[in-house]
């Protein structure tokens, strides 16, 4: 017999992009749930090689805070690839999302905790795109977690384009890569539920077209 929580799907389907956050502190024992929660996700070989960086030092912040601001306004200065509309999102709610993402980048130094997923290799390495697999699952656990909590997040790999100077800022040795970047504090929006394509637009069976 299948059971279904409701509660968990509540959490899932009404988990937005949380980029507009207070500056009032969260309390360090939930920051290390949101971490204990991202490392309860499966991970290649379970060889659980995430590791987290909670920067909350405001002169850390302040040193990543920059490199996404130059990720960010290089991404704004590309408007003639972004698109202005698409069919599940009107260009006014395009805007302001767009809008949001440039908040934060002005904001970032300002926000309460900056999470930054990363995954040990165990040796030097040229390309971490290996490690996809076994750090986004918990990446979105962390933001299942928060949007629990009543925190809003919203991942980033914007603010990590640089790999040598963000590994230097965050002292990391050269067997381990940041990957996404983590923005967590009390949102100043409001929770709802997300928009996203209907299921029977996404899925097929057996073969592509069925």
């Amino acid at each position: 017999m299948t059971t279904e929580n409701t509660e968990l799907f509540h959490i899932m389907y009404n988990c937005r992009a949380m980029r507009r956050l207070d500056t009032k502190p969260v309390p360090k024992d939930l920051l290390l749930k949101l971490v204990e929660a991202g490392n309860q996700a499966p991970s290649g070989s379970n060889l659980q090689g995430a590791r987290w960086v909670v920067v909350q030092d405001a002169d850390q912040k302040a040193e990543l805070a920059k490199l996404n601001k130059v990720a960010v306004d290089a991404y704004a200065a590309f408007t003639s690839t972004r698109q202005p509309e698409l069919p599940h999102q009107s260009k006014d709610k395009r805007a302001r999302m767009f809008d949001a993402v440039i908040w934060q980048a002005d904001h970032m130094h300002e926000i309460p905790a900056l999470i930054i997923a990363c995954h040990e290799f165990g040796a030097p390495v040229s390309d971490s795109s290996s490690a996809g697999g076994s750090i986004w699952p918990g990446v979105q656990n962390v933001l299942l977690a928060a949007r629990a909590l009543g925190l809003g997040a919203a991942p980033t790999t914007l603010g990590l384009v640089q790999r040598d100077k963000v590994k230097e800022i965050l002292t990391l040795p050269d067997s381990v890569e940041a990957l996404c970047l983590i923005p967590v504090g009390y949102p100043l929006g409001k929770f709802g539920p997300v928009t996203r394509l209907p299921v029977e637009e996404t899925v097929h069976w057996d073969r592509w077209g069925n």
